[in-house]
């Protein structure tokens, strides 16, 4: 998702206790491996530049290399590229408000979120992504006391299911990030989500820094992963790398969004649970610069190290 910070307030009681290219290190197990991925901050004119970019970065996953409306060859071009190299396109960016109060503003975000779709399948793309939206009438992805109704959970399956049926994707997934004050905002309502939709192309994206929207949560967040992979594991087509921290200097819950290895998020768990599935890439994101997702890396790849988990 876009750039967002944000803080956010307790909500414990929503939270139920869950209580190849590469050279692989002597001491690693080649079959124990999680594909991390991120921004390239390099600018690139075909499929060859593409991948020797992502290779010099170290990365077995990638962000989708080109927009919709791009031309068929190129996509093949890419697509090719990406086998070839053994790159996993993570996912397509369909990010915009399909539950929008606004009507043309929804109807924007429908049409978007299906020519993305649409390109995932094409070019091989693990999913396409975005949020479920917002009711908020003034920020397309904000908090609003009517985004976690139930009349709002069938806007959501109804508008997502005519995205999919828009499309009929074959190769491909549509997936919702989840979000800490929206759909879907816990495993056990990505679930939820997943059997309402009743569609085989609709899969789970796993963010769990989203997820954590408590104190309780936040010191359990290897609970929350855990309980997360285990329901939702064969649904799971993509995860997003970020961390967390609680603010120890107000008396109001404040979390917020950092780099991976500034928080608090149990990336052992996290490493440990991506593993298990194959080819489920990890996705770094809303980092500034190329340094702090070169130090974002370094830090997943020592834990990584330490789990025997090639990185």
């Amino acid at each position: 998702m876009k750039r967002r910070q944000f803080n956010r307030l307790a909500a414990s009681s929503m939270f139920t206790p869950f209580l190849a290219g590469f050279k692989l290190s002597p001491s690693i197990s080649a079959d124990r491996y999680v594909r991390l991925g991120g921004p390239l901050f390099a600018e690139y004119s075909g499929p060859d530049e593409w991948v020797s970019i992502v290779k010099a970065r170290q990365y077995r996953a990638a962000y989708c290399p080109v927009q919709p409306g791009v031309d068929d060859s190129t996509i093949k071009a890419y697509r090719q590229a990406a086998l070839d190299n053994d790159i996993v396109i993570a996912e397509v960016g369909a990010w915009s408000n399909i539950i929008s109060v606004d009507d043309e503003q929804r109807k924007k975000a429908i049409e978007k979120c299906v020519n993305s779709l649409a390109l995932a399948d094409q070019i091989g793309a693990n999913c396409c992504v975005n949020v479920s939206g917002s009711r908020n009438p003034d920020y397309w992805a904000g908090p609003h006391q009517d985004n976690l109704t139930d009349d709002t959970f069938d806007l959501i399956v109804e508008t997502t299911r005519k995205i999919i049926d828009a499309v009929k994707p074959s190769q491909t997934y549509f997936v919702l990030e989840p979000m800490p004050w929206a759909y879907p905002d816990s495993p056990d309502n990505y679930l939820r989500l997943v059997e309402a939709m009743d569609r085989p192309r609709f899969g789970v994206h796993m963010d769990p820094v989203n997820m954590v929207v408590s104190p309780q949560i936040y010191f359990r967040t290897g609970d929350l992963i855990r309980h997360g992979f285990k329901i939702l594991g064969p649904y799971i087509r993509s995860c997003h790398a970020k961390d967390i921290i609680l603010k120890q200097d107000t008396y109001s819950p404040q979390l917020d969004e950092c780099q991976p290895g500034l928080g608090n998020l149990n990336y052992d768990v996290f490493l440990q649970e991506i593993s298990r599935l194959k080819d489920i890439p990890l996705m770094m994101e809303h980092l500034k610069t190329a340094e702090e997702y070169a130090a974002a890396a370094d830090h997943i790849r020592l834990v990584g190290r330490r789990n025997n988990i090639q990185v």
